[in-house]
């Protein structure tokens, strides 16, 4: 009997311990993290390349030496580390589909989500979420000259992968 209500005690006490204590580390979260948390944040993605990332009205994902309407980006959080990436010029979203092809899709979808990736080199890296190659996660990637390149002949080594999510004043 005693040992039934101290099993009784100690799982209430840890229940309000965690949710005390959870309450508090949200807060702490969302201060230290502010640049990955909200309802939407407007980016420009600024490739280790040297081009800005863009999405035309036709679907083409492409570099581009010099920002403009179509590289504007809403950047939404979809659950933790994953996000979905929306082109404000063209009202499309940033996508990848299971052979690793880039293209602009008009409605979200599974092949709309990627998990973002801060690197070691302050950098950002964006993998299908839906998709991978050999097990191998396939990344968002632009070539030396702006091309994008398919997500099968990339890893997050490449510079061609790494983006700095600009912010937008």
């Amino acid at each position: 009997m005693h040992y039934f209500l101290f099993l009784l005690v100690s799982c209430c006490l840890l229940l309000l311990t965690v949710y005390h204590s959870s309450a508090g580390h949200q807060t702490h979260w969302a201060q230290g993290y502010q640049h990955l948390e909200g309802d939407v944040r407007w980016r420009h993605f600024y490739s280790a390349m040297n081009y800005y990332l863009t999405i035309d009205r036709s679907g083409l994902v492409r570099g581009t030496r010099n920002y403009h309407t179509n590289s504007i980006f809403q950047v939404y959080s979809v659950s933790i580390g994953v996000v979905a990436i929306h082109s404000a010029g063209s009202d499309l979203y940033l996508a990848m589909d299971k052979r690793g092809h880039v293209y602009g899709e008009e409605n979200y979808g599974p092949n709309c989500r990627f998990r973002e990736r801060i690197e070691e080199n302050g950098y950002n890296s964006y993998s299908s979420a839906s998709w991978s190659y050999k097990n191998q996660p396939m990344y968002v990637a632009l070539r030396w000259n702006g091309w994008v390149k398919k997500g099968r002949r990339t890893c997050y080594t490449h510079r061609s992968t790494h983006f700095l999510p600009l912010l937008i004043y």
